[in-house]
Formats: structure tokens, C-alpha cells, sequence
């Protein structure tokens, strides 16, 4: 039985609202094309489920993915796209849940710019504001092919540590947040992080580059600001969906 807002009775509150969050966060990484059809994931754990958490059905475009038509699964299972989820994407986000207690929302994408800067040996520079969100803050994985094995993932979350995203060389990039806000923001500053760096480095010129005490104390300042009331741009987000469709909701 569902309420007015297609809310299911036996989803709690708390769900509820993650399922909606997930779903906007879906719903935005195709507004800004960071998209692949049915590829790449986004993922939330579940409020007051210890060992499980939430992604998008396998088949779905990202513009169709909505609160209700999320996915549950456990990070412990061992799923395919038989059970109607990415075993890429299970795979991968579940190991960094049970890998990081902190980490409550993730996101993953292959983007050309996510990609481009994944191949550079220099990785990224902290050459722009952008970037300053990831000073000392972001981690390196080796390309091991598609992340299909369980056996992968001590080693992504090793790399990973205790940063806030990780560039998976040759691949693409990942985020994760303490919300999906954040991991979605993160997401969006790496990716303009790496755009302008790609653009700056075309150009052939000398960079410009930000003392080291610059970085940690800028890095620091996003840190608290993320935390704080950085999370204001979260509804205005969702205003913009809503301005689109808000089937997203539903």
C-alpha cells in the first residue's frame, strides 16, 4: 500500500526520504550528462539497515530511476544482474560500505573528462579552486579490469583510505560522501576539477601552481563548509528536478 506521495507504508521515513535523494542524485548525473545509459551507479545505505543499501535497477535509464523503483540489496550477497542490479556497481560499492562505516553515499561514473584525467601519470593537479576539495584527500587504483571479483575490493579500499574520492586509473572517478548531497557534490568538483586542468594543460602554457599550506587550509575550509551549510544546495538541487519532472519522487 502506497500513501499519496507513492510513499510504500512499509518503507520508514527515514528510507524514504534517502530513496528520494538517491533518486534526485540519479536524475542529476543525467541533467549533466555524467551518465552512461544504464552504466555507472549511485548508491545511499539504508537508515536503521545495518549491511544494506540502495542502487539503481540494472536496466534502468538514469531519467527513469524513482524513489519506489530503487533496489535494496546486502553488501554481503554475492549479486549479478540476475538479482536486477550491476555486479560491477554491487560490487564496488558494497565493498567500500563494508570497508568504510563512515562513507553513507557513493557515486561512480566514467565520464570522458572523469576518464581523461584517470589516464594522466600526473593525476590531478591542485591548480584550481576545484581541486582544492582534494588536497591530501584523494586516493589512486590501479586499473585491474571490470571491478566484477570480490577479491578487488581490500584493494580499492586500501587505496581509497580515508579520502573523500578516488581516481580508478584508466577508468573513471568515485566520490563518497557522509549523504548522497555530498558524494554528488564531490563528484561535481572533481569532474570541474579535471575539466579545467585538461583545458589549462592543452594549452600549453606554465601553470600556475598553490603553496602547500594554501591547499590544506583551503581543502580544511570545504571540509567544514561541506559539513555545514554547504548542505543549502542540496534542496535548490532538487528545486531544479522539480522545475524538470518530479517523477523522481514517486
Amino acid at each position: 500500500m502506497a500513501t499519496s506521495t507513492g510513499q510504500d507504508l512499509s518503507i520508514s521515513d527515514a528510507e524514504w526520504q534517502e530513496r528520494i535523494n538517491l533518486a534526485a542524485c540519479y536524475r542529476l548525473l543525467a541533467l549533466y550528462g555524467w551518465d552512461d545509459v544504464i552504466y555507472n551507479h549511485a548508491s545511499v545505505r539504508v537508515p536503521g539497515e545495518p549491511g544494506m543499501f540502495l542502487m539503481k535497477a540494472h536496466t534502468l535509464l538514469y531519467q527513469e530511476v524513482t524513489a519506489s523503483n530503487l533496489v535494496k540489496v546486502s553488501m554481503d550477497a554475492d549479486l549479478d544482474e540476475s538479482s536486477g542490479v550491476n555486479r560491477p556497481g554491487f560490487t564496488l560499492h558494497g565493498g567500500i560500505y563494508l570497508a568504510r562505516p563512515d562513507v553513507h553515499s557513493a557515486v561512480h561514473v566514467h565520464t570522458q573528462t572523469g576518464q581523461a584525467i584517470s589516464i594522466l601519470q600526473c593525476g590531478l593537479l591542485m591548480i584550481s579552486q576545484s581541486a582544492m576539495r582534494f588536497y591530501n584527500r584523494l586516493g589512486y587504483h590501479p586499473y585491474e579490469g571490470l571491478t566484477d571479483a570480490f577479491t578487488e575490493r581490500p584493494r580499492i579500499a586500501v587505496n581509497l583510505a580515508q579520502h573523500r574520492a578516488l581516481i580508478m586509473e584508466n577508468h573513471g572517478v568515485l566520490t563518497v560522501g557522509t549523504t548522497v548531497r555530498e558524494s554528488f557534490i564531490l563528484l561535481k568538483y572533481l569532474l570541474d576539477a579535471a575539466q579545467i586542468q585538461l583545458q589549462v594543460q592543452a594549452s600549453g602554457q606554465a601553470l600556475r601552481f598553490i603553496p602547500e599550506n594554501i591547499c590544506e587550509k583551503t581543502a580544511a575550509q570545504y571540509a567544514k563548509h561541506d559539513q555545514g551549510r554547504g548542505a543549502d544546495d542540496w534542496p535548490a538541487y532538487l528545486r531544479k528536478l522539480d522545475l524538470i519532472d518530479t517523477s523522481y519522487r514517486n
